[in-house]
Order: structure tokens, then C-alpha cells, then sequence
């Protein structure tokens, strides 16, 4: 069975207006992909629409070979929004049991996941208590206690200090390398020099869909944000 999304002709029009237009595009496990546009470019709706809460309006979206929606996929997608989704009365650590009790994660999950996002020292410290950054840790170790084979990160490292990012990086990278299919969406543009895979999403449109450095021979530009200016500016 093949594995990873796959995109045909997807488009979402809320109120009448095209938020996602007609695109095309496949993301395969085990390559750590970068979904980059600026704000209001439609990244947020596409996650979502690949997660199963919004629906297509036209086109096709396929997840693990299985249509977006599907109850068969709740278990094999992890997904981090940028608000976290935490209950602040409870500590880091009943958050995670609460959320794996739902899930019927392993126990052991638990204490893998704080271990993995760097959170060991606020284990016991209510949520309510944490900062931005540590509550996005928290939400991201909710996304792994299931070990899902699809990981969908919006913003993940937004707030962070630049130590954690780096760490938080490289746990993506090694998940990508353990064959998980990642996506990460940003609006800032050195992100994507981090990733091997980038969607440039401008105005609901696709840009480009290839490996980072495809792109970068493709329009001659030294970074991805010189290789998005010069896209743009073909548009024009």
C-alpha cells in the first residue's frame, strides 16, 4: 500500500471565496517536507482540509491511500495547531495520560514523548503555569503519544528560543527518517532551508512542489526566500 498525501486538483472555496485552488501535489513518508507561504496563503486550510476537518470542495485528497475524513485515518494523523489545545488545570503530565487514556496509548508513551519535546522539567507544573513555547511542546508531545505514521505541524516552532528550535528540528528530522510522513507549515522563510521537500503556497496557489534544491538550481537563487521573490515575481 502506498503511503503519504496526494493531492489531485484540490480546491476549497469558503463564502464564495477560492481559498485553495486547484492543487496537485504528493508528500511521501520519510522526507521532511516544508509547506511555506505568508500569512493568508492558504497553509492553514490545507492542513486542516489533509487532517479531515475541512472539506474539499473539488479535487482529491488522499492519506495513506485512503480518502481525508476517513475514521480509518484518526489514528494515523498527529496534528499540532498553532493555538495548543491543553487544559490548564491539569499538569503536563495529566494532560499526556488524559489525551493517551483517549487514544489507548502505551503508558511508557508518556514519559517518551515529554522526554522527546524537552519538557522533563515541567512535568508536574500545571499548564496554566507554562509559557507560549512550553505550551506548544505540550501540544506537539499530544501529537506524538499515538506514534501516528502522519505528522501535520502548523507553526510548531513560532515563539521558540533558538536553542529549542534547533532541537525540535532535529527530532523532526529523525522522525522523518524513521519513515513518518511530516509536514511543517511556516510563514517565515529560513524555516524551509531546514526541510528536503517545499510547497510554496501563494494566494491559495501552488508555486512549487519539489526538493529544496530543485528549487534553488531551478531560479538560481542562493535561499528559499529569494526562490519564492523570483516565483512570484514570474507570476506578475
Amino acid at each position: 500500500m502506498a503511503e503519504g498525501i496526494r493531492a489531485d486538483k484540490l480546491s476549497v472555496v469558503k463564502q464564495r471565496q477560492t481559498i485553495l485552488d486547484s492543487l496537485s501535489f504528493s508528500i511521501s513518508p520519510g522526507v521532511l517536507t516544508g509547506l511555506i507561504g505568508p500569512s493568508g496563503s492558504g497553509k492553514t486550510t490545507l492542513m486542516r482540509t489533509i487532517v479531515g476537518l475541512q472539506i474539499p470542495t473539488k479535487g482529491g485528497l488522499m492519506v495513506n491511500e485512503k480518502s481525508v475524513g476517513s475514521s480509518a485515518l484518526r489514528s494515523e494523523i498527529g496534528y499540532v495547531t498553532q493555538d495548543p489545545a491543553i487544559y490548564d488545570d491539569l499538569t503536563v503530565e495529566q494532560n499526556l495520560a488524559y489525551f493517551a487514556k483517549l487514544i489507548t496509548a502505551p503508558k511508557q508513551s508518556i514519559s517518551n514523548v515529554i522526554k522527546a519535546v524537552d519538557l522533563e522539567p515541567q512535568r508536574r507544573q500545571l499548564a496554566s503555569t507554562l509559557s507560549g513555547g512550553q505550551r506548544a511542546r505540550v501540544s506537539l508531545a499530544i501529537a506524538l503519544l499515538g506514534n501516528p505514521s502522519v505528522l501535520i505541524l502548523d507553526e510548531p516552532t513560532v515563539g521558540l528560543d533558538p536553542v529549542l528550535r534547533q532541537k525540535l528540528w532535529k527530532l523532526f528530522s529523525n522522525l522523518a527518517k524513521n519513515g513518518k510522513t511530516i509536514v511543517i507549515s511556516s510563514h517565515v522563510m529560513d524555516e524551509a532551508e531546514r526541510c528536503e521537500q517545499v510547497l510554496l503556497l501563494r494566494d491559495g496557489k501552488l508555486l512549487w512542489q519539489a526538493t529544496k534544491a530543485n528549487l534553488l538550481k531551478s531560479t538560481s537563487a542562493h535561499s528559499v526566500e529569494d526562490a519564492f521573490l523570483k516565483l512570484v515575481g514570474d507570476k506578475k
